[in-house]
């Protein structure tokens, strides 16, 4: 049961983070304003992100959203997507509204209430967002596969648009493309500067098809297919990987077979195991502990594999529970 730090009141309707109850945010008075966004800067700071729009004079203007941020050189927007890279280049990003897959613990599940709304954009109409400053266009979503045709025509019409100059082409994508597809999108990555970023949820194929409700088998062929041409380019790398480690399912045992698998193509493929956060129908999971993270990096290095790394370590949580779960 919190207590409201304005009037003193203790209530279980009262939220620890803001320590003010709804009566007295209604009444506003003096200083609980700056209590409010104290409360907003300290959780977004957590999450390296801005703890209030910046408004540097000399930034860089984003007008995509109402924060009208001014972006300072090596900073980024208050909503952690636009950058101020320094050079003054900035990154495309397409979300596509469509998935392949139905991942249970999707982290970014909210697409799907948008994905029939009927609105379309074109590929020329999407390459004419390229402008001098634009440096890489980045696809994903939900995922590009059923889309693959679209990214494509667009990353041939947006580096048409910009001959001579760096404009890197890259996908992060569940990997089941048509392999003719994965062929076009490797040779644009490999001529541009850019990568393909597979997202490896599982080898075991009963745990992949239980998370995402799909089996793996395109996923690994397209792989495989993905390393071979990959070869063109050592440096830098134009195939990436990663994992989600969800707790209970995808634990270092389960890393350990997709590094495994990984290595057998070349140990020397980027991959990053990614923090899991409760989302979606696997709500009711805990966060990636840190000793589940732990164990998993270590297992990836023992299966042969010789740049991996923990991607978002600020996420880990507190060892797991498991005296909670009784059998009846």
């Amino acid at each position: 049961m919190a207590c409201c730090r304005v009037c003193g009141s203790r209530s279980p309707l009262t939220a620890s983070s803001l320590g003010a109850c709804a009566s007295c945010v209604r009444v506003a008075p003096p200083g609980l304003s700056a209590q409010v966004a104290r409360s907003h800067a300290k959780i977004r700071l957590a999450f390296g992100l801005p703890p209030e729009p910046p408004r540097h004079p000399s930034g860089i203007l984003c007008d995509l959203c109402a924060n009208q941020c001014r972006i300072p050189r090596d900073a980024r927007g208050y909503c952690g997507l636009r950058r101020n890279v320094g050079d003054g280049y900035t990154n495309l990003a397409v979300f596509y509204q469509a998935c392949s897959f139905n991942c249970l613990g999707c982290q970014n599940w909210h697409y799907r209430k948008a994905t029939f709304s009927g609105k379309t954009l074109t590929p020329a109409a999407l390459a004419a967002q390229v402008d001098a400053r634009t440096a890489c266009i980045c696809y994903f979503g939900g995922d590009p596969s059923p889309q693959f045709p679209h990214s494509v025509a667009t990353s041939v019409l947006a580096r048409g648009r910009t001959p001579g100059r760096i404009l890197r082409i890259c996908w992060e994508t569940n990997g089941t493309m048509h392999p003719r597809w994965l062929r076009k999108a490797m040779s644009t990555a490999l001529a541009s500067g850019g990568c393909i970023k597979f997202d490896l949820k599982a080898r075991d194929e009963g745990i992949h098809r239980a998370l995402t409700g799909f089996s793996n088998r395109w996923t690994l062929d397209n792989f495989r297919l993905a390393a071979e041409l990959a070869r063109a380019r050592p440096v830098p790398p134009a195939l990436v990987a990663s994992t989600l480690l969800v707790p209970g399912y995808v634990d270092a045992e389960e890393v350990g077979a997709i590094a495994r698998f990984i290595a057998d193509l070349d140990p020397g493929i980027p991959y990053s195991l990614l923090a899991f956060a409760p989302q979606f129908y696997l709500h009711d999971l805990p966060v990636t502990s840190r000793e589940h993270a732990t164990e998993a990096l270590a297992a990836a290095r023992a299966a042969g594999l010789t740049r991996v790394r923990i991607g978002n370590i600020h996420l880990l949580g507190e060892p797991y529970d498991h005296s909670s779960c009784m059998m009846a």
